[in-house]
């Protein structure tokens, strides 16, 4: 078990394990294997990317909070960013027995969810967020396989690790597979 979070690669104590679920909060990442899922809560417009690897039931999630930040903050919590969790994930799995070739993404967040405060003509942090991470994706060469974005609304994801489905319930919208 891998788990990143607070200072760069500082292991953070297990968050909210019962059941076979890991909850992974806000600004961390963390990497597990099957049976195990891993489950952000109330995602508005946070990010979570998931990396999975079929053949080695090996997967991970990080719970991005923003596209980027000052130099000192994204090594101090390089899983809080876009920019420094996309990389992180990626090694993270990989460390974890993941083979790159293997791997595929699945996106769901990136929520507006006061498009009453984002000027005309500027995107949402939410928005912002799904960039920064579909590029961070793209630039290590990680295929998206699928993805539930946008939208004004909250959702909470689970990631199964047995078989690498992404279960995304919202009040608004009930659920949908990935």
């Amino acid at each position: 078990m891998l788990r990143v979070g607070g200072r760069a690669g500082a292991p953070v104590p297990a968050a909210g394990v019962s059941d076979g679920r890991v909850v992974v909060p806000m600004g961390q990442l963390a990497v597990k294997t099957a049976p195990l899922t891993l489950a952000a809560l109330g995602l508005g417009s946070c990010v979570a990317v998931m990396l999975y690897d079929r053949v080695a039931t090996v997967g991970g999630m990080a719970h991005v909070l923003l596209p980027a930040g000052p130099a000192g903050a994204m090594r101090a919590n390089p899983a809080r960013y876009a920019q420094t969790a996309v990389p992180a994930l990626v090694d993270a799995v990989l460390a974890a027995g993941a083979h790159r070739p293997r791997l595929t993404a699945r996106l769901a967040g990136g929520a507006t969810m006061f498009a009453n405060l984002v000027a005309p003509g500027l995107i949402s942090i939410g928005e912002r967020n799904t960039l920064a991470v579909r590029e961070g994706l793209d630039a290590l060469g990680i295929r998206v396989a699928g993805e539930l974005v946008g939208g004004d609304h909250g959702r909470t994801v689970v990631f199964d690790l047995s078989d690498g489905r992404v279960r995304i319930t919202s009040v608004r919208h009930g659920s949908h597979e990935l």
